[in-house]
């Protein structure tokens, strides 16, 4: 199964074409996406100097005709595939493929496969201008479903799976949406991910905080951020536990680390009472007419409450309680897994950079013992030799023996990702149901305790009438 979009390239604002084709080549070529330009692949082209080459094209058609503002510099056509189904040789076999039958063999073009997500994908970028430097590429109407059509078509050859389109009635209409995870929450989750490395003191955990890409702002009052963020978020703002003074008391044992704590620095969710105490609100002063709208809302709160009761066969309140327990448990079992599996997510994808940057500095670190641990050697080569003792030492934080290859991280990735997607589904239907079942519960409960305080009012009154007599 593959997923494809064509997008039209232009030259960006401040920047010259060479400069444009450039830019986007070079990410397609990437090597710790592609495997070191393993997964590369050119049709009439040199993958090295194809922007170059794409530019002489395009510079030959100008000379002989007219080329109109924001002009299209090339094209790229991204398709993905469905993880687990096909290899990266496979992947970009097809890619050129498609390539070459989309352009006619007209166009040149490579392809690079991406094996860096769960999801191997192709960027395939064709220049706007034939081979012959006559003629451009005229992107036509529905040409995205002549990209999905051919691919399908290989997909099909190739025994893959193809995506079936349904009719616009016929699809799934989203109404659930995960919530979204703060900046704070993200930083939070990145101190308690630097706390577990047991650092020597504020300065280191602040070094290893950078090292997942935060930037630190240090001082009287240290503040931290990520890349996407605007602004820098101060630690004393992060909550109890996440201060300066509470993360120094942490790392030196003087304080314990309270795995509750982030329970208490979310923002405490409103409540809203389902069913009106209608006694109370005339007590502050509200009139007859807010009186027999209360009871006419808590009546059809209650219908509610005994329609769903009468859905699930619950007869008596013992029973409400077990379901709702079961209900809420399952929902925490879930949301367990889930966050399990994010975890060993993000260890895969540290792994992963450690283990590229271990390759690729290999044979620095290798010259630099031979040159018995040179002072001159490690200040020619200090960014190598520094990315390569940090990658030993997480290799060695997380019990590393024997190297895992990019590939099987990849699978497991993929595996993994596959989980928390499938978990993901359950958990938003258990989160329903739980808050189904705390609902009736809470209404149920609610109602009983309304008609007790009533009756314990009626005697009241009755007796105080009593006593008047």
């Amino acid at each position: 199964m593959a997923a494809t979009r064509l997008i039209p390239l232009h030259e960006n604002k401040g920047k010259t074409v060479s400069q444009c084709l450039k830019d986007r080549v070079d990410y397609a070529k990437n090597g710790e996406k592609t495997e070191k330009g393993e997964y590369v692949t050119a049709y009439e082209c040199n993958p090295q100097i194809v922007d170059q080459e794409f530019y002489s094209d395009r510079s030959q058609y100008i000379r002989n005709h007219r080329v109109p503002t924001n002009d299209v510099i090339a094209y790229q056509i991204r398709q993905s595939f469905k993880p687990g189904e096909i290899t990266p040789e496979e992947a970009n076999a097809i890619g050129y493929e498609l390539a070459k039958r989309f352009t006619k063999g007209d166009y040149a073009f490579i392809v690079a496969t991406h094996t860096d997500k769960a999801h191997i994908h192709n960027h395939i970028i064709f220049n706007s201008t034939n081979i012959s430097g006559t003629k451009k590429f005229r992107n036509f109407f529905l040409s995205s479903l002549v990209v999905r059509h051919l691919s399908d078509t290989l997909c099909l050859e190739h025994g893959l799976s193809v995506i079936k389109p349904k009719q616009y009635r016929d699809q799934e209409k989203r109404t659930d949406y995960p919530k979204r995870e703060s900046y704070r929450d993200a930083i939070r989750d990145a101190i308690d991910r630097a706390i577990a490395r047991n650092p020597k003191d504020f300065e280191e955990l602040l070094r290893l905080l950078e090292e997942e890409e935060y930037l630190i702002k240090r001082g009287q009052n240290p503040a931290i951020k990520r890349k996407d963020q605007k602004r820098f978020i101060r630690f004393k703002s992060l909550g109890e536990g996440y201060r300066p003074d509470d993360l120094e008391k942490i790392i030196s044992g003087e304080m314990e680390r309270d795995p509750e704590i982030r329970k208490q620095n979310a923002k405490p969710e409103k409540k809203v009472d389902m069913l009106i105490d209608i006694q109370a609100k005339l007590a502050q002063g509200k009139g007859a007419g807010y009186e027999r709208w209360a009871k006419v809302y808590n009546v059809k709160q209650v219908a509610k409450a005994l329609l769903f009761l009468e859905e699930h066969d619950i007869r008596d309140l013992d029973s409400l309680n077990q379901r709702a327990k079961e209900a809420a448990d399952h929902f925490n079992e879930l949301s367990t897994t889930i966050k399990s599996a994010e975890k060993r997510i993000a260890e895969i994808s540290v792994l992963k950079t450690h283990i590229l940057n271990y390759a690729k500095t290999k044979d620095v670190y290798v010259a630099y013992r031979k040159a018995g641990y040179s002072k001159a050697f490690f200040e020619a080569h200090r960014e190598e030799i520094t990315l390569h003792k940090a990658a030993k030492q997480a290799f060695s934080e997380l019990g590393v023996e024997k190297l895992p290859t990019v590939k099987q991280l990849n699978e497991e990735y993929a595996e993994l990702l596959a989980k928390k997607k499938e978990a993901y589904r359950e958990y938003r239907k258990a989160k329903q149901e739980m808050t189904d079942f705390a609902t009736a519960k809470y209404d149920i409960e609610r109602f009983l305790n309304l008609e007790k305080e009533e009756e314990t009012r009626a005697r009241e009154k009755a007796k105080t009438k009593e006593e008047a007599l």
